[in-house]
């Protein structure tokens, strides 16, 4: 309840404050020569740049640009007020100050204009957390190992030496194929007269090695 209240009295107050400082800014322009319309359209425009100037600080705090123009705002409706108070004669308003209530409009339009199309700066991206999972392992490698210790190693029993493989067993002959060869070779032993050898054998009968190897040292040829 207390909250809404006060709600209700800052509305209040900013009401007021805004009606006085408008009624202010038109009798200050009025007197200056703005007559009708013109004289109701100087607070507006006054206002105006006020509010965008502000609304340029809240996005961004140092830009010097939106605080010339913020306070050239509050100097005319401060301006206004002060000199409508009884400190100037509104009958005979000095030529200065019509000068510079006839080219406001123009310096109004020159802010809100660079205030509305000025860039902001965007923020710095925030700093992306270091994940230390990622970084690359390192391998250590020690230097200073200590020297084996030769008690340690002698009582290291020795490894037996692996036993020898034993060479390949000649492979047996079948009767069938023996008995073939054994007649080849008498057939060339009777029309050359000498015994057949191993190797023309084993071209006859198209054997591999270790089998005509067999044959050979079964049927006794060189």
């Amino acid at each position: 309840m207390s909250r809404s209240i006060r709600f209700d009295a800052v509305l209040v107050q900013a009401v007021i404050a805004g009606a006085l400082s408008f009624a202010h800014l038109h009798d200050l322009a009025e007197a200056a020569g703005q007559t009708g319309w013109k004289a109701w359209a100087y607070p507006v425009s006054v206002d105006l740049l006020l509010v965008a100037a502000w609304r340029r600080l809240r996005t961004a705090r140092r830009d010097r640009s939106a605080w010339t123009w913020f306070v050239i705002a509050l100097t005319a409706s401060l301006g206004a007020n002060i000199a409508t108070a009884g400190l100037l004669d509104l009958a005979n308003v000095p030529d200065w100050l019509r000068i510079l209530v006839a080219g406001w409009p123009a310096l109004a339009f020159l802010g809100g204009t660079l205030l509305v199309h000025t860039p902001t700066e965007s923020p710095a991206p925030p700093a992306q957390p270091v994940d230390e999972s990622a970084a690359p392992e390192v391998e250590m490698h020690r230097t200073d190992e200590p020297a084996p210790d030769p008690d340690s190693a002698a009582a290291v029993p020795e490894l037996a030496p692996a036993p020898p493989t034993p060479a390949p067993s000649a492979p047996a002959v079948p009767v069938a194929l023996l008995d073939h060869a054994r007649k080849i070779a008498d057939a060339h032993k009777a029309s050359t007269g000498s015994p057949m050898p191993a190797d023309a054998l084993s071209a006859r009968l198209q054997l591999p090695a270790p089998m005509a190897d067999a044959i050979a040292a079964e049927l006794q040829l060189t």
